[in-house]
């Protein structure tokens, strides 16, 4: 959508970020409430403990959380329906509600626990649980006492694996930015209840001479646009528009945000901190862009490509014995695998499932008709494929050519990658019209590259077709007759 900045800048510097944050959501619409995870929008009663910065930070927590409540984490239907406690119970990761192996009363006092160490009062939920495993020990009953030692030391796990635990700042987003070779790096640590929720890196696009501020003022502008804004916010040096950027996003929360510049103490530590990750996370993108940057120039060489390629996309198939039969294409380019523009095709010419000439040649038709179509229409720049690789062999090769040259693109470069003998990975030959087919020393850079593209076409085009399978299993040729609901099928079925 189009994001709204006041800011002078905004016009210069655009932030890619296409993916929600993570939240750890403690239902309250059900009598035994659930821990899981959640992004999107807040449409379930319940509380919501966040923004972390990544799937992984999120699912270490919860998984520590378990250990420390033995709260459920199944979905409600799978709850209703147990007759025996699963293997979470077994492992003490959940205390069995869904049986009644613990009450209601003590439950809740489990999601009381929880919600307070989540709110940031972990010190007085650890010392609760030390005084009872005290007292479970006084009584002889070291059985139970274990059982509270290991929940206060997966407690201590969550805050021990958070690294930076602050003692002046409960709630904040702390800023780093750094700035090499016309790239820009903008690291960003969530403070929730005194704990470090995680941190990730931005890579945005501004331009060069633009300095660190400027670029920083820009960003935040965009970056609070469709996110909840803290009390606080640390910058790692003042910037021209603070005072205007403190207003702005006071009046996008409602309330009075803070937006500050520290010069000492823990709160200078912290943005330090932050811009020591920036920098680090610019170098190593750096390299990663420098060593991708001279693959593609072997790529280039390999192929006899007038440049070095910007866009590859690769193409697969996968069925089993022609059920289910799913084409995949998986783009790469500079910046690596660009997965929002993976594409999927699901076979639809009856006699082509199981024949993989037909099926390639239906792929190709199908994507590069809809090329032809966008180049023809003049909307914008249509995405042309500077490489096309085919995992497969001189026959796969000639259909998606017959294709090509059918709807006019008979000058897009086109390979195929076939395995070896026993379909020994690194003894691979490639076969490009007009030439002999070849092969690579078993040890060059180029062919591992080569090997990575194909295998995430392959892995795409694996994925495609088991989700394909998974739902045409639960199909039934009934659904298809009209005037046939859920209750007649049913009833035709017993």
């Amino acid at each position: 959508g189009v994001q709204t900045c006041a800011l002078p800048f905004c016009f210069n510097v655009l932030m890619r970020d296409d993916k929600s944050f993570p939240y750890i959501l403690l239902t309250a619409d059900h009598a035994a409430p659930l821990l899981t995870k959640h992004r999107g929008a807040r449409n379930r009663k319940g509380s919501y403990y966040g923004p972390f910065a990544s799937a992984g930070a999120v699912n270490r927590a919860i998984n520590s959380l378990q250990k420390a409540f033995l709260l459920r984490s199944c979905n409600d239907s799978v709850f209703e329906n147990r007759t025996r406690p699963c293997l979470l119970y077994q492992i003490k990761r959940c205390a069995a509600p869904c049986v009644n192996l613990i009450g209601p009363e003590a439950y809740r006092e489990l999601v009381a626990g929880a919600e307070a160490f989540l709110a940031g009062k972990s010190q007085r939920v650890k010392a609760d649980l030390a005084r009872a495993m005290e007292e479970a020990a006084e009584a002889l009953d070291y059985e139970q006492a274990a059982r509270i030692r290991d929940r206060i030391q997966a407690m201590s796990f969550v805050t021990a694996q958070q690294g930076i635990n602050p003692q002046s700042v409960a709630e904040a987003d702390v800023f780093g930015i750094a700035q090499e070779g016309g790239q820009t790096c903008i690291q960003v640590f969530f403070f929730r209840a005194g704990q470090n929720w995680g941190n990730r890196a931005y890579f945005p696009r501004a331009d060069r001479s633009l300095a660190p501020g400027e670029v920083l003022s820009a960003f935040l502008a965009q970056f609070y646009d469709d996110k909840p804004i803290p009390d606080l916010v640390l910058l790692p040096e003042a910037i021209e528009e603070q005072a205007l950027l403190e207003e702005a996003l006071s009046s996008h929360a409602g309330r009075r945000i803070e937006v500050a510049s520290p010069q000492r103490g823990e709160k200078r530590l912290l943005v330090e901190h932050a811009a020591t990750n920036a920098r680090e996370a610019l170098g190593r993108k750096m390299a990663e862009s420098a060593s991708q940057a001279r693959l593609l120039e072997g790529v280039q060489r390999l192929f006899d490509l007038a440049e070095a390629p910007r866009r590859i996309e690769v193409f697969d198939n996968s069925h089993i014995q022609g059920g289910n039969p799913v084409g995949a294409m998986v783009v790469a380019g500079p910046e690596g695998f660009i997965k929002a523009q993976y594409r999927k095709f699901n076979i639809r010419t009856p006699e082509a499932a199981g024949d993989d000439f037909a099926m390639m040649r239906e792929v190709f038709r199908r994507r590069f008709s809809r090329l032809v179509e966008e180049e023809g229409e003049g909307k914008g720049e249509p995405a042309r494929p500077d490489l096309v690789l085919i995992d497969g062999g001189q026959g796969q090769l000639t259909a998606a050519k017959a294709v090509l040259d059918e709807l006019g693109l008979g000058d897009l470069a086109v390979a195929a990658v076939a395995k070896g003998p026993d379909r020994d990975a690194g003894r691979e030959h490639f076969h490009v019209p007009g030439r002999a087919s070849f092969m690579l020393e078993a040890r060059d850079p180029v062919l591992y590259y080569v090997q990575r593209l194909r295998d995430e076409a392959h892995r795409f085009a694996i994925g495609s077709h088991r989700a394909r399978r998974s739902r045409a299993i639960g199909a039934n040729p009934l659904d298809e007759v009209a005037g046939i609901g859920p209750m007649r099928k049913k009833a035709l079925l017993r």
